[in-house]
């Protein structure tokens, strides 16, 4: 009975760590859980720990395909890594893409809530609760927030803060919860946001229970520092290890797909052929098309110059 107890506090205790981080700076789990919960990314991290996958990356990656996405993360054992449904778009021609930092709201609860308060003091924390993770934004962020789904009182942001947001990121938002301002957002040159609705009421009663741990948006855990894919079809979140083999078997699959629709067009292969394996004479020819049209496919298509001599010498 009191080792059933004692497992029983310890899995408490692990969850209250991971969603009330308040005793490292007010803002954050501890450098080295994150690192943990990350153990495949090799590269380069943000003085908090957060996998910072490149710049160049982040850029081949705005020509990805959702379908693209999903296909090669779920073949590496991430099958709970889109949420659709059900998204309010500022502006649905415009992706998102960057690397996610992360903050989780709840219900307000006094006690608690007073504590959050505590430590933001502690830790010189200017301005309510729900500005700390955007004052946390760097270049290239998108900032992430569970709002648990609240729509009226749960607006996360309004035109200020988004303001504040794009200055600090250059970047958008993805909500599950909901956001004010609707047209003064739209103003913000190279903002965007999807969010679950907009509503002119205020936050209130709510909470902020985490910022830069796991998170939850429907039906994905978010990982800070995961690569955010937002287009009309909904919200991807790439882990940061996979980045870049995402964005470079897009491109592979892009510049084949673009030689066999236009073989296919000017009569020399059939349709049959170019869905089954390509034959040596075929692989041939598509290597000869790839050097006579790469500038296009960099051009047009965001082929890499990198994938394109990869093909070219494979």
């Amino acid at each position: 009975m009191i080792m059933k107890y004692v497992k029983s506090w310890s899995i408490f205790v692990f969850i209250f760590c991971l969603c009330f981080p308040f005793r490292v700076n007010a803002q954050t789990i501890p450098e080295e859980k994150l690192i943990a919960l990350t153990p495949h990314w090799e590269g380069e991290r943000f003085d908090d720990g957060r996998p910072r996958v490149p710049d160049h990356i982040l850029e081949r990656m705005e020509h990805v395909t959702i379908e693209e996405a999903w296909g090669i993360i779920r073949g590496e054992g991430y099958h709970n890594q889109f949420e659709g449904g059900q998204w309010r778009i500022l502006h649905p021609e415009e992706p998102i893409v960057g690397r996610a930092l992360t903050a989780t709201y709840m219900p307000a609860r006094p006690g608690v809530q007073e504590y959050i308060d505590g430590e933001g003091k502690k830790a010189d924390r200017s301005g309510p609760p729900n500005t700390w993770p955007i004052d946390m934004l760097e270049q290239g962020d998108v900032y992430v927030a569970d709002g648990y789904g609240k729509v009226k009182d749960g607006t996360l942001i309004g035109d200020r803060l988004g303001n504040t947001i794009y200055a600090n990121s250059g970047n958008g938002v993805v909500f599950n919860g909901s956001s004010r301002d609707r047209e003064g957002l739209a103003e913000i040159e190279g903002f965007n946001a999807f969010v679950r609705d907009w509503h002119p009421s205020f936050i209130q009663e709510m909470m902020l229970a985490a910022i830069n741990g796991p998170t939850r948006i429907g039906s994905v855990t978010v990982l800070p520092g995961d690569v955010v894919l937002a287009k009309p079809e909904g919200v991807i979140f790439i882990p940061p290890h996979l980045a870049e083999q995402v964005v470079t078997r897009s491109e592979v699959i892009r510049a084949r797909d673009a030689f066999a629709h236009e073989r296919v067009r000017s009569g020399t292969y059939t349709a049959g052929q170019m869905d089954t394996e390509w034959t040596d004479a075929i692989e041939e020819d598509f290597r000869a098309w790839l050097q006579a049209n790469s500038e296009r496919l960099q051009s047009e298509l965001g082929v890499s110059s990198r994938t394109i001599d990869n093909l070219l010498n494979d």
